[in-house]
């Protein structure tokens, strides 16, 4: 990408997008331009088109998405289905259609079967059933990165799709009905403290292991990707992670002990665990030549650090 060239970051308020921003800033690029659902509503195809036409863009990052975490997916699929897959089937499309030189899609390791061999590899993809409780999220995220797939096949375009790990960072969701784990541990055990509560409860039994990536160093990783390699590179999809997890239970021992709580933790083992591993293998991405730069306990503190700033948007929630 040429540091002038016109770069679409759809999404940019959120947490992934506005890490992008951030990233593309730090390395110089001048002409970027923003979209997010305030804008204009990327479900809405016309609005989309519209807004292509007039922006022209040559690059574009499709970081725009209805997420959340297991409460959310279970409660909504059908919202979660119809938004993702309005956005990704009105965005490729326009890109394709105005000419943009190169796409990023990033998908979710959602995507992989609840039951995937560990650590999951690009190839797994399909092998088995989904998780239940993020099937329709998953189902989107797959449309998107096989829409990208056929439109290079078909088209000759340069979209590439990416499968990051779970993400977290600034500008995170800490609302506790619809946000991730590592979000809602981080408010939950803050507002324990402050309010001097003797435990906090927390669902499933703490064993299923997560993989976590800070979001700067997602944002890292995908502005190296389009700026060094192609379709033809990376093939259908690549993971985006660390290589290491940690179960449920250690990651709140370690959010606990950074946020200062001393109570005791109580899991309620009647709520669901979800899939009991999700470890991406990175292999492929790291013979490219990137590694993450954060470990998981410094990607932490610096997130306690950004809530503790941005605390006053989730009191009222």
């Amino acid at each position: 990408m040429e540091k002038d060239a016109k770069i679409y970051v759809a999404g940019y308020k959120g947490l992934v997008g506005s890490a992008i921003k951030r990233k593309l800033e730090e390395k110089g690029y001048t002409n970027l331009i923003f979209s997010d659902i305030d804008d204009f509503d990327l479900q809405r195809q016309t609005e989309t088109e519209a807004f292509f036409e007039k922006e022209k863009p040559e690059y574009v990052f499709l970081a725009a998405a209805k997420v959340g975490g297991i409460w959310a997916n279970k409660t909504y699929p059908a919202e979660f289905i119809y938004s993702n897959l309005s956005i990704e089937v009105n965005v490729i499309h326009a890109a394709y259609k105005h000419g943009v030189k190169k796409f990023l899609f990033l998908g979710s390791s959602c995507i992989y079967p609840r039951l995937a061999p560990q650590p999951m590899k690009e190839a797994h993809l399909l092998d088995s059933p989904l998780e239940p409780t993020n099937e329709a999220y998953a189902i989107a995220k797959i449309a998107g990165l096989k829409m990208c797939r056929y439109y290079n096949e078909q088209y000759g375009t340069n979209f590439i799709s990416v499968m990051p790990t779970n993400l977290f960072g600034p500008n995170d969701n800490y609302d506790l009905q619809t946000s991730h784990v590592l979000p809602a541990l981080i408010r939950k055990f803050h507002e324990a403290k402050i309010n001097n509560k003797p435990f906090v409860e927390l669902w499933g039994t703490g064993s299923p292991k997560r993989e976590f990536l800070y979001v700067d160093d997602l944002a890292d990783a995908v502005v190296f990707l389009m700026e060094k390699y192609d379709y033809k590179d990376i093939g259908e999809i690549i993971n985006i992670g660390c290589g290491e997890d940690i179960s449920i239970k250690e990651l709140a021992e370690m959010i606990k002990s950074i946020v200062g709580y001393e109570g005791e933790l109580k899991w309620d083992t009647d709520k669901p665990d979800g899939t009991p591993r999700k470890l991406l293998d990175v292999s492929r991405l790291k013979e490219l030549g990137w590694t993450p730069q954060h470990t998981l306990k410094q990607g932490i503190l610096n997130t306690y650090k950004s809530f503790l700033k941005e605390q006053d948007r989730w009191k009222s929630r």
